[in-house]
């Protein structure tokens, strides 16, 4: 009877206190302590960030991001969502009213294009000459999708003729093409792919993630059907929001499937209404957007509209062909042989002959503060990643990161080859 009555009394339980305001629950029982790590101020070293992203961000993107925090379902956020969408029109070349930018980075792109397009049993083909086909195709077979794979080893291309055998032979519902193909330093060549897919009756998807801005792409002129990419390459914003548009014929596949999208948070049907694409009056909630992220991208895509595209490309390009020269001139080898095949915000380079590459990039973050990368996927002990793109496009930069290239060089004549 006394513990009923105890329970009647003090329903917040044995280690809760009544008080004429209510319940308070006693400190007792609270039995992790504050990490110390937790009652120290935020430290964040500065890096020049001279790998394939993400890069350093311009002071006015930075300011951007950091505006006060407004609602996500506010008018004015609506307002500036429909100024990205503008601005990422312009920047893909495309009139596509499906156009918006995700809630996260390239990857949550990529995801949104397959999950919504594809469907279990359906047939897709991918293009694989690195890492971004790779997880194309893993993330197609998870779906349940028939998967087939076009190879070429890092660096390689392939042609249009090789892929209208491979869409005649296997008549997939999606080809997907890398543009920006980081982690090889490849810029692929889309004219004509779009055509061939369309005579095949298959949807083109192509990732920009780290050519867009720096190398020539028009979504609509090239018949792309889906085209993606991410912030923080260069587009000078933080990584975490990721552009992407779909042409007509792609929303009509989208948006007659037999079964929903294997995923909610990507599920079209809705981030359409999110962004006010799909003609009704009114948005509805289906996520909180990144807000301080869309001010980031929103800052960023108007610098490239103040720039131009085509004043972006050529910019890229020069600053480029000024590096790749100062690379040949300290003796060091390009890894993509064709100039016109170079993407010219990545750019690759073999591995020097008698240097451990890790021993390298080490030697450089610690003496210069300068991040170069090594390969990734299959290009992993291949070869060295710089990029210089963005903010950090400029014969400045490009010099910085010579010199510390040949001072590493000079340091570690004595590294075994590894």
């Amino acid at each position: 009877q006394f513990r009923a009555l105890v329970s009647i009394s003090n329903p917040g339980g044995p280690h809760a206190q009544s008080t004429k305001h209510g319940v308070h629950r006693g400190m007792s029982s609270v039995t992790i302590p504050p990490p110390a790590c937790m009652l120290r101020p935020l430290e964040a070293p500065f890096r020049y960030l001279f790998g394939p992203g993400p890069s350093n961000v311009p002071p006015r993107v930075l300011a951007a991001g950091g505006r006060p925090i407004i609602g996500h379902m506010h008018s004015e956020m609506f307002g500036i969502m429909n100024d990205i969408k503008k601005g990422i029109q312009y920047a893909f070349q495309t009139s596509n009213n499906m156009t918006l930018a995700m809630s996260g980075s390239g990857h949550t792109a990529m995801e949104c294009a397959l999950f919504n397009i594809v469907e279990p049993g359906e047939s897709v083909l991918v293009a694989i000459n690195g890492i971004w086909g790779e997880r194309v195709a893993e993330i197609s077979e998870r779906m349940g999708a028939k998967v087939h794979t076009l190879v070429k080893t890092p660096g390689g291309h392939f042609t249009n003729a090789e892929i209208e055998q491979a869409l005649a032979k296997h008549k997939p519902v999606l080809f997907f093409l890398t543009h920006g193909e980081s982690s090889a330093g490849l810029v692929h060549p889309v004219d004509g792919v779009g055509d061939i897919c369309h005579k095949y009756n298959c949807l083109l998807l192509v990732d920009s993630v780290a050519s867009l801005g720096a190398a020539p792409l028009l979504m609509d002129q090239q018949n792309i059907d889906i085209l993606y990419t991410g912030s923080q390459k260069a587009l000078n914003a933080p990584p975490g929001t990721a552009p992407i548009s779909f042409s007509e014929r792609a929303c009509h596949k989208m948006f007659n499937r037999k079964a929903k999208p294997v995923s909610y948070l990507l599920d079209m049907t809705h981030l359409s209404n999110y962004w006010g694409n799909d003609g009704k009056p009114e948005r509805t909630y289906h996520h909180t957007g990144p807000v301080s992220g869309f001010f980031a991208l929103r800052e960023s895509l108007a610098i490239l509209a103040e720039t131009g595209l085509e004043n972006s490309w050529k910019h890229h390009t020069e600053v480029a062909e000024y590096f790749w020269k100062g690379l040949e001139d300290l003796g060091l080898k390009l890894f993509i042989k064709d100039k016109d095949l170079r993407l010219p915000s990545v750019t690759t380079i073999a591995i020097p002959e008698g240097y451990n590459w890790k021993e390298l990039l080490a030697y450089i973050m610690k003496h210069h503060r300068i991040e170069f990368t090594g390969g990734l996927g299959p290009s992993v002990g291949m070869l060295l990643r710089i990029g210089l793109m963005g903010y950090n496009c400029n014969k400045a930069n490009a010099a910085m990161a010579l010199a510390a290239l040949e001072d590493a060089l000079k340091q570690l004549t004595n590294c075994t080859k590894k």
